[in-house]
């Protein structure tokens, strides 16, 4: 993936400030190695995963994929709130690779912010969560994802679901109501 066709796939909308800069330091820093359990920047244009959940036109403009959250398939999208166009503020969204759909994250630098914690996101129907057993080995590239952070004056975080509870107590019962309009669990 290139910052044209990052450019190309979110058309219209404002993109974080932090997108491009986070695409060139995985590209030229992180040399492909990992830099946080199961991320990586991926867009999926075509959005199959999301149309498993519904094919309205409505559904699949307010959410795009930009991210995997861990090796099975699961993503992280925007979720374009009431037809917001700024990604910077847009809420941040993860899909399960095996059901289940939840908000992580008030917006991308709180995303920047979990990903620091460097775990993969567990993702079921009922709930996701960011558990890593003290004896996980960091990510390759984590030392260096971390300097990347600290130019932006993102600080590090200890504990991912203390992260993602804050995000649900703002977002996540708007997102069940919206979600409910196009799938019924």
């Amino acid at each position: 993936m290139d910052e044209q066709q990052i450019k190309n796939y979110f058309q219209g909308l404002e993109l974080p400030h932090k997108l491009l800069p986070l695409l060139r330091f995985d590209q030229q820093q992180a040399g492909g190695d990992y830099f946080s359990q199961g991320f990586e920047l991926a867009i999926d244009a075509d959005k199959h995963g999301l149309r498993s959940y519904s094919e309205e036109v409505n559904f699949l403009e307010a959410l795009y994929e930009f991210a995997s959250a861990d090796g099975t398939g699961s993503s992280y999208c925007f979720w374009l709130k009431d037809g917001n166009k700024n990604l910077q503020h847009a809420p941040v969204v993860v899909f399960g690779s095996e059901g289940g759909y939840h908000v992580v994250a008030r917006n991308f630098d709180e995303l920047l912010q979990l990903l620091s914690y460097d775990c993969e996101a567990m993702v079921d129907w009922d709930d996701v969560s960011y558990y890593k057993d003290p004896d996980d080995t960091a990510s390759a590239a984590s030392a260096a994802f971390h300097r990347w952070l600290q130019q932006y004056d993102i600080a590090l975080i200890d504990d991912g679901d203390a992260l993602v509870a804050k995000a649900q107590a703002t977002y996540q019962q708007p997102f069940y109501q919206w979600m409910a309009q196009f799938y019924q669990t």
